[in-house]
């Protein structure tokens, strides 16, 4: 079971492999979390809009290991963008959650699903949300606050008027997708980037490119697409279900080479990603 870990810019240690529950319903994620904490997994990755906190919840108390073991993250939804709703959030995701923290927060987007990326940049209401984040930390409702899905000026924005700067972004990158200006952008300012979507989303796994690569060190495509991302800095949250995925998501006991590395990062994008390329994913309107 791999099972390393990154230290967050405040010493929090977070590991660097999670599991992610998107589309799991509760029942769903709680034996996703039972089945991945007897595998070896601590790091766990939920959201106020996935709908499945009370689930993630279950799992952690039903796991048999002490909370103090898991590294939990969820998200205040992307629709909040004033300070007491954001507030009012963090103390409904704990209920549902049934824990008494939350190791890291971030914002789902940095604007409503429905007008994600449009002209409308949410900047004022993002640090309205950011201070009650920031609020959270303070009290010990949260270990650690971040970002998901910012772009570079969306958190130049953040940092400009915080007290606390973010400790992480999670964004989608994986082979055929790297935004590597964003990654490096936040490693140089010490915010921690996560990769949601590192298999992006099963589309990648017939990719006859990516799959001579993975021959050659004797892994899945799967396996490979994961180390790739580890290998850039990244933490990665692969979601699954099954317990036969995640075991072999945990087997990362290899180095995919410099000259691999570079084949990797140029790979033609993926046109679509098939049943998954409704975006945004909360908005309910497609790509």
């Amino acid at each position: 079971m791999f099972n390393e870990t990154f230290k967050l810019s405040n010493d929090v240690e977070i590991p660097k492999l999670g599991l992610g529950t998107w589309l799991l319903d509760d029942a769903q994620a709680a034996q996703a979390v039972r089945d991945a904490v007897s595998i070896g997994y601590r790091h766990f990755d939920t959201a106020q809009a996935y709908m499945n906190e009370a689930g993630v919840g279950e799992g952690i108390r039903s796991c048999g290991v002490a909370r103090e073991e898991l590294f939990i993250t969820t998200k205040v939804a992307a629709e909040l963008k004033n300070y007491d709703a954001v507030t009012q959030s963090i103390d409904e995701s704990l209920a549902k959650l049934g824990l008494d923290y939350i190791d890291l927060l971030i914002i789902h987007s940095p604007q409503p699903w429905k007008e994600f990326r449009g002209e409308n940049r949410y900047f004022e209401e993002n640090k309205e949300v950011w201070k009650a984040m920031e609020d959270a930390y303070k009290t010990g409702k949260v270990k650690a606050i971040g970002l998901s899905n910012f772009l570079q000026d969306d958190i130049e924005n953040i940092i400009a008027g915080c007290e606390i700067k973010p400790m992480v972004n999670q964004i989608l990158a994986h082979v055929s997708n790297t935004p590597l200006e964003l990654i490096e952008f936040c490693q140089k300012n010490g915010i921690l980037v996560e990769a949601y979507s590192p298999i992006a989303h099963g589309a990648i796994l017939d990719n006859a490119e990516i799959k001579a690569i993975a021959d050659k060190y004797g892994v899945s495509v799967a396996q490979l697409c994961l180390r790739y991302d580890l290998q850039l800095g990244l933490v990665v949250i692969p979601k699954t279900a099954n317990p036969d995925h995640m075991r072999n998501n945990a087997e990362l006991d290899f180095v995919i080479s410099d000259e691999d590395m570079e084949t990797l990062k140029d790979v033609e994008r993926i046109p679509d990603y098939g049943e998954h390329s409704f975006f945004p994913v909360f908005g309910g309107k497609l790509k």
